[in-house]
């Protein structure tokens, strides 16, 4: 294995056997890993297409036996070296023909539980990828304390030291990490690990039975009794606390559910003290913005316009030149939410490219794709996210896509082109609430034109105060009927039959408007200034005065 890699035996063992197993590994399990890529129906072609490596490990999601089958047979026209490694799929058991192409692909292929999630599963691989090695070596070690640990080693060492089967959570029951389980493991458990939460019914009982109050109150250790009637078998559990006192702040809670074989007799203690090696990771994550965020903020043009591209290229593993696109998301309405989502929008990216990196400023959120296959996957994607954040999380957004785009040099540039179509009150002129740099460009730099029009009052023709001033005396309408005309091009007939009046009429009109004006409708500076005057400073109808 080469240094820095995961093997495809820790990948499974991070996973655990409750999630994902071995069906077939030509290569053997220590074959090493380093990318992931979540791919649908659609994307699969367009995976064919591209002349470099594959991602090492795929997810299918929605791609049926015979469809995954081919798609492993076309594999293994492409180099060794260029090819999968690890193929995982909910229907690796129920198809010989997608075993015997993996096979022949040299392709190790991993089954995934129907009832797991594939955005957690791929979450948590994106995770174990990202482990440093002194990281994957304290799962390995005897050392609680060691500075590199993260929340996963931490509960494999724990279960080690303690003979049970560990899960950590956040405060509202979100798994975080677990250990490894075995054939004991209970169905809440399997339930929390697949789901990545627990089950509520679950959930309820132990509330009912008072768990997560005596939790709450204190360090102490709570012994759960086993319920064989619910198939709950005996837990630990205690409280991950940051601070004391009132002060304190609950950040999860750690889980040990005995085995076949019983605890070990100093396993709440060990526990209590993991709890608190818990709260230092989670308070570190919280606290302390990581290298590399610092390095995306400033990628993003947060900090000024320096930036070192070469060394954020080499730290984020990023290529430096393009094509690159660059994506704004922000809502529509109140802001409440689409920071709380950045998380879920970082997930769709990196599924949709490995390689993706997002970051929510303010109220918006930032994704940046280094690379794609084409500027109409990028749309279509955008496109599926916005309706998809609509549709499961009922939060509405706008997203502006800056594509292409020449390099990481140009980021912080394309995310300030990104916030001025965000910023104009005109999306996409299709009616879509997506729009291209390049659709929006007209409506962006007439918005912009407006509103240094109104800002400015020396840029204020007094005229146009005149006609305003002419309709409020006389209860008429030329300032309509002069927009009317000029939305027509000067087609009398057109305009009057929009305003529903006889084309004389509106002729009468025009003339008094030229009156009062001192202009000449038939001058092209004179129409291009009034219809630029009358779309920047609109007055109030007549109806509402």
């Amino acid at each position: 294995m080469s240094d820095g890699a995961t093997t495809l035996r820790e990948l499974l063992a991070a996973l655990d056997h409750t999630v994902a197993t071995l069906v077939d590994a030509p290569a053997g399990d220590e074959v090493a890993v380093r990318t992931v890529a979540l791919a649908e129906p659609a994307d699969l072609p367009e995976h064919l297409n591209d002349e470099g490596a594959l991602p090492e490990v795929y997810l299918l999601v929605g791609v049926d036996p015979a469809a995954t089958a081919r798609w492993l047979r076309e594999v293994v026209d492409r180099d060794p070296a260029a090819r999968p490694r690890v193929l995982m799929t909910k229907s690796a058991n129920d198809s010989p023909a997608v075993r015997a192409a993996a096979h022949a692909s040299g392709v190790a292929l991993v089954h995934v539980h129907r009832q797991a999630r594939w955005d957690q599963v791929f979450s948590l691989i994106r995770r174990m990828l990202a482990r440093s090695p002194g990281q994957r070596a304290a799962s390995d070690e005897h050392d609680l304390l060691a500075p590199d640990t993260d929340l996963f080693g931490l509960a494999q060492v724990l279960a080690r030291e303690t003979g049970g089967m560990v899960s950590i959570e956040d405060p509202q029951s979100h798994v975080l990490a677990y250990s490894a389980s075995d054939a004991s493991a209970d169905q809440l458990r399997i339930q929390s690990i697949l789901g990545r939460e627990g089950p509520s019914d679950y959930l309820r009982i132990l509330r009912e039975w008072g768990v997560f109050d005596r939790v709450r109150r204190g360090d102490e250790v709570v012994d759960v009794p086993e319920h064989p009637e619910l198939d709950i078998r005996r837990r630990l559990v205690v409280g991950i606390r940051r601070g004391e006192g009132a002060q304190s702040r609950m950040l999860g809670t750690i889980w040990l559910q005995q085995g076949a074989g019983a605890l070990r007799p100093d396993a709440a203690q060990v526990l209590r003290g993991a709890s608190a090696v818990a709260a230092r990771i989670i308070a570190r994550r919280l606290d302390a913005p990581s290298t590399e965020a610092l390095l995306i903020r400033r990628l993003f043009g947060t900090h000024g316009d320096g930036v070192d591209v070469p060394s954020v290229a080499a730290a984020l593993n990023l290529p430096t030149t393009g094509p690159a696109a660059v994506i704004g998301f922000a809502p529509v309405g109140p802001a409440a939410g689409l920071a709380a989502s950045s998380g879920l929008i970082r997930l769709h990216a990196s599924a949709f490219r490995d390689d993706s990196v997002t970051e929510s400023i303010g109220e918006r959120v930032y994704v940046l794709l280094p690379a794609y296959h084409s500027e109409r996957s990028v749309g279509s994607w955008v496109r599926k996210l916005v309706a998809q954040l609509e549709q499961t999380r009922e939060l509405i957004v706008r997203a502006a896509i800056a594509a292409p785009v020449a390099g990481l040099t140009a980021v912080a540039a394309a995310r300030a082109e990104v916030d001025r179509v965000l910023d104009s009150p005109v999306a996409d002129p299709s009616g879509s609430r997506v729009a291209t740099l390049a659709d929006a460009r007209t409506a962006v730099l007439l918005a912009e034109i407006m509103e240094l029009i109104r800002e400015r009052p020396r840029l204020h023709d007094p005229r146009l105060a005149a006609l305003d001033a002419y309709d409020r005396t006389h209860a008429a309408d030329l300032r309509v009927s002069v927009q009317a005309y000029l939305r027509a091009h000067g087609e009398v007939r057109v305009a009057a039959a929009t305003l529903r009046v006889h084309p004389n009429t509106l002729r009468y009109r025009l003339r008094r408007v030229e009156t009062v004006l001192g202009i000449d409708l038939t001058d092209p500076e004179d129409r291009l200034l009034l219809d630029i005057q009358l779309a920047a400073l609109p007055t109030i109808p007549i109806a509402q005065r």
